[in-house]
């Protein structure tokens, strides 16, 4: 039987191209198959054929696990200090074997066998037309729709399959069975049955490879696309970066009467593309970004990574797009949160913050309304920047003499200290379940205690509004973290109405 096997093992190697070793595996995945059958439980079976003489040996095998973690699957594990008693020196993660009864091939069943060494052989094979297929190094995968399969649609090159969701497709596009298909690969997923290659027409990458493909310049390293931003099927934004002066890089990217802008639109169902400068100044990158869009003024917070952009009324629509289109993809582009906004809005903005600076300086540096404003006047917009700015620029304002200069500085640095004890006492009053909070960092802890929010249900009380005013969120942020702090509530009800 031995010697049979052996010639077996030979001749489905030599038929189906495959390595021995592969074929051996089948059987022994066969072996362990069927000797699993004759034991109850979930057992863990491991068969070892000799390549040479076509013997082999038979093993139930035990996983060992940490002692505090359990034993999971009992008919697979066992504890370490179980484990130490048999072999002193064994570590979490290694296997215990015992030797058992091996069945004998004429009782697996000539079926069975056959069933697990092919798709064994299946297995292997497909692995080997996937590895070739990916050793070409292509991004783009070009192929026939073949078939649909639960919404997802299994696009076919050669005889590999690559699998495009619902959710990767661009919306609205009717892509039907022996239709040509390019996509961008995104991932492999060797677990996934029958087409392992995960692709997307939607993400900004296909985008930006697409226009790899159109324009060669970039292929040269003439051109970089820095970033792209995308609607699917709708709008798109591209910013690009030219490394040589001589090349300009929107009218290169556009191409001779927009031949090669309208290669790409044309593949992604006429989405129509905004081609952008690229700019270190994230300012002047916001503003081109904008476009159409003709921007009057621009404030950047740099702590909260957001811009206060100012348009007239005549571009305020522009700007904003068709249900916020233009300014999401801009944001979305440059990566920082912009807030368009007309001049009165703004002036009524910066009013506000005025009137919150002055409150706070006549506050907390017990300052008259005239300090105050000439701080404000100055740029000053926290205590943390009259305390530790250089002393020669407070110096340098024409109203504060030495000794005012030296007062306010100490004033500010003890009004911080006060502040950072009552911080302190705030933080400890923080109660352990809202701290154990998923997602709550030291920092937005310090925020929700300084705004008097010290318990799970103190946050779960709190309005989505609320939340963003005290911590600076967004607003989805915001919502993810309430509905969190609110899960506990449900649970206790559900227990309840079990008991």
């Amino acid at each position: 039987m031995n010697r049979e096997m052996l010639m077996l093992v030979e001749a489905i190697s030599r038929e189906k191209s495959v390595e021995r070793d592969v074929v051996f595996g089948a059987v022994e995945a066969a072996l362990a198959q069927a000797t699993k059958k004759l034991h109850q439980g979930e057992v863990d079976i491991r068969v070892a054929v000799d390549r040479d003489s076509g013997a082999y040996e038979t093993f139930r095998r035990w996983h060992v696990v940490p002692d505090e973690a359990g034993l999971q699957l009992p008919d697979q594990e066992i504890l370490l200090f179980e484990a130490k008693e048999q072999i002193p020196d064994i570590e979490v993660d290694e296997y215990i074997e015992e030797t058992v009864e091996s069945v004998p091939i004429g009782r697996i069943g000539a079926m069975a066998a056959k069933q697990v060494i092919l798709q064994k052989i299946r297995d292997a094979e497909r692995e080997m037309l996937l590895n070739d297929f990916m050793s070409r190094g292509d991004k783009i995968f070009v192929g026939t729709v073949k078939r649909m399969d639960k919404g997802d649609i299994i696009v076919e090159s050669g005889r590999v399959e690559g699998r495009l969701r619902r959710s990767d497709m661009i919306p609205k596009e009717n892509l039907r069975s022996g239709d040509r298909v390019r996509a961008m690969i995104m991932e492999v997923d060797l677990t996934l049955r029958g087409a392992p290659i995960i692709l997307s027409r939607s993400s900004p990458e296909f985008m930006m490879e697409l226009f790899r493909n159109e324009v060669p310049e970039i292929e040269q390293g003439l051109l970089e696309i820095k970033s792209c931003a995308r609607d699917p099927g709708s709008r798109a934004k591209i910013a690009v970066l030219s490394h040589d002066k001589r090349v300009d890089p929107i009218g290169t990217c556009v191409g001779v009467r927009g031949t090669r802008v309208n290669g790409v639109t044309n593949e992604l169902a006429g989405e129509r593309v905004d081609i952008v400068l690229w700019s270190e100044d994230p300012a002047q990158f916001v503003i081109g970004a904008l476009a159409p869009a003709n921007v009057s003024s621009i404030v950047v917070d740099e702590e909260r990574h957001a811009m206060d952009v100012v348009v007239d009324e005549e571009n305020l629509a522009i700007a904003i797009g068709r249900g916020g289109q233009n300014v999401r993809l801009a944001s979305d582009l440059t990566g920082w949160k912009i807030n368009i906004m007309d001049a009165a809005e703004s002036a009524q903005k910066q009013a506000t913050e005025t009137d919150s600076g002055r409150k706070l300086f006549m506050e907390k540096l017990d300052v008259d309304e005239e300090i105050a404003d000439i701080l404000i006047a100055e740029g000053f917009t926290s205590l943390e920047e009259v305390a530790y700015v250089p002393l020669q620029e407070m110096l340098e304002i024409e109203s504060f003499d030495e000794d005012t200069v030296n007062e306010l500085r100490t004033r500010a640095k003890d009004a911080l200290l006060t502040m950072e004890i009552a911080h302190e006492e705030n933080v400890g009053e923080v109660s352990q379940d809202l701290r154990d909070l998923e997602g709550l960092t030291p920092g937005l802890i310090g925020k929700l205690a300084d705004a008097g929010v010290h318990t799970r249900d103190d946050l779960a009380d709190l309005a989505v509004d609320e939340l963003t005013d005290i911590t600076g969120q967004s607003t989805d942020d915001a919502k993810i973290m309430i509905m969190k702090a609110r899960e506990h509530w449900f649970t206790n009800d559900a227990d309840a109405q079990v008991q």
